[in-house]
């Protein structure tokens, strides 16, 4: 969901799509015209928008209390505020946040709840949550927590729940994963189909399904992200086989034309609202025009004027800027400091390292690579003056120049990296941090990544920026 609470108006005749309390109106609906409804959430309920940024969750969770889903997994942006805060949201739950896979490192503990069993009509319904390994990323400096995490150990955590409670009664069993469409795919296949899982429901890639891909015997079906359309399954089960013998699968839209909005949660979320827009409604500046982030996989007119006000603003040669880090599909022509906050949700440190050309080319070779662009890789937007040409045939780097001059191997370039890269170099840049560090002191340049960007959109007006070619693939 990210904290999509909000309608926008859409199209020439500017109908109302998405936000919660049409998604909600929609909810009433069915369950006023159907009997048995499970309503399922496969992660990162959080982040994404000035209200849930500014309550820190606490909103969100409030929000969803009043939608009632009847389960939860956990995502990897229901860490961003820490840890303890985490578990703060979950006791403010009146919902259950499952996760199986998880764990209190000094204890062998699990740390939430694993499963969740529901009773519907008649049927037992069993619900086991698991996430993705980017959650380690999120959490790699906290000790405490360690995981059964690859899609093996995955596996073997779900086949140990079903084996101590997937008794006869249980008619229904379904994953609520948020490791990402491929993941769900592979995780089917490895799953032993005695323990009787029949659908994964699952998030994190954003990935939109017509149909449902059938693995193993396993269904799989994501939603997309955002308010502006729900998966619907429409299942009937054999309580004698404990099986899906029927099912209809379709994504409905959320609009002005499904369901009446629910004024009662409209009010609500406007009472946050209106905190919010009081306090952050003043103008940082202004724009040229509206700059778009449509896509994380490749190079945007936002993100190219992100990297760019790090770069002019440090003097760095290089800066990555995770495309993950632009929170919004659109920012401007006007900035005020709530789109702002809502654009550039995380903030963090960006350190300085130098480094040769030839970890430049593996980086880039890395990280440009087809299988790192299927929505469940690290991808990012780079200042101008790069220019990288990958061969999408060869799978292999193509060229790098910088200012107009090939990146000699042997050379030397400052590169700065927000934290979060910096920490988890080796998976994401395929450069470990001892490499990074190994020709000069790392050095942090700046304590606050969204303090540069603030005064630098303050200082710049009527900028602008177009997609150049600074990422190309042939």
């Amino acid at each position: 969901m990210h904290g999509d609470f909000l309608a926008e108006a859409r199209g020439a005749e500017g109908k109302l799509t998405g936000g919660l309390a049409l998604l909600s109106g929609y909810l009433n609906r069915v369950r006023a015209e159907e009997e048995n409804i499970l309503y399922l959430i496969a992660g990162d309920m959080v982040q994404g928008s000035i209200i849930d940024t500014e309550y820190k969750g606490c909103s969100t969770i409030e929000i969803m209390n009043y939608l009632a889903p009847d389960a939860v997994c956990l995502g990897n942006h229901e860490f961003d505020y820490g840890l303890p805060h985490l578990l703060f949201l979950e006791k403010l739950a009146n919902f259950p946040i499952v996760n199986a896979n998880l764990y209190l490192k000094p204890y062998n503990k699990r740390l939430m709840k694993p499963f969740h069993i529901l009773r519907v009509d008649g049927l037992d319904v069993l619900i086991i949550g698991i996430i993705t390994e980017k959650i380690l990323a999120d959490i790699a400096k906290d000790e405490r927590i360690s995981s059964f995490i690859t899609l093996a150990e995955a596996s073997s955590e779900v086949g140990r729940i079903c084996n101590a409670y997937k008794r006869d009664d249980i008619d229904l069993t379904i994953l609520l994963t948020h490791i990402g469409y491929e993941s769900d795919l592979e995780l089917a296949g490895m799953l032993d189909p005695r323990w009787g899982v029949d659908l994964i429901i699952g998030g994190h890639s954003h990935t939109m399904l017509e149909r449902p891909a059938l693995v193993n015997g396993v269904l799989i079906a994501q939603a997309g992200v955002g308010t502006d359309q729900v998966g619907r399954f429409d299942l009937v089960v054999d309580d004698d086989t404990n099986r899906v013998v029927e099912y209809n699968w379709q994504l409905v839209p959320i609009n002005e034309g499904t369901a009446e909005p629910d004024r009662e949660l409209q009010a609500y979320i406007e009472s946050f609202k209106q905190v919010v827009d009081r306090k952050y409604n003043t103008i940082i500046g202004r724009f040229a025009e509206k700059l778009v982030h449509p896509s994380r996989v490749v190079e945007t007119p936002l993100g190219n004027l992100t990297a760019d006000a790090l770069a002019d603003s440090t003097g760095l040669d290089l800066v990555l800027v995770g495309s993950g880090f632009i929170r919004s599909a659109e920012l401007g022509p006007v900035v005020t400091l709530g789109s702002f906050l809502a654009c550039y949700g995380f903030d963090e440190a960006l350190t300085r390292f130098t480094v040769t050309g030839s970890q430049l080319k593996r980086i880039f070779d890395h990280v440009m690579r087809p299988e790192n662009r299927t929505g469940e890789g690290e991808c990012y937007q780079v200042n101008g003056g790069l220019e990288a040409i990958y061969d999408e045939r060869g799978k292999r780097l193509e060229s790098l120049t910088l200012r107009g001059e090939p990146v000699e191997e042997g050379c030397r370039y400052t590169l700065g990296l927000p934290d979060y890269h910096y920490r988890n170099s080796a998976s994401f840049l395929n450069v470990t941090s001892e490499e990074l560090a190994e020709l000069s002191e790392p050095r942090v340049v700046a304590t606050s990544i969204r303090d540069v960007l603030e005064e630098y959109f303050r200082n710049n007006q009527n900028i602008s920026r177009r997609v150049e070619g600074r990422l190309t693939y042939r």
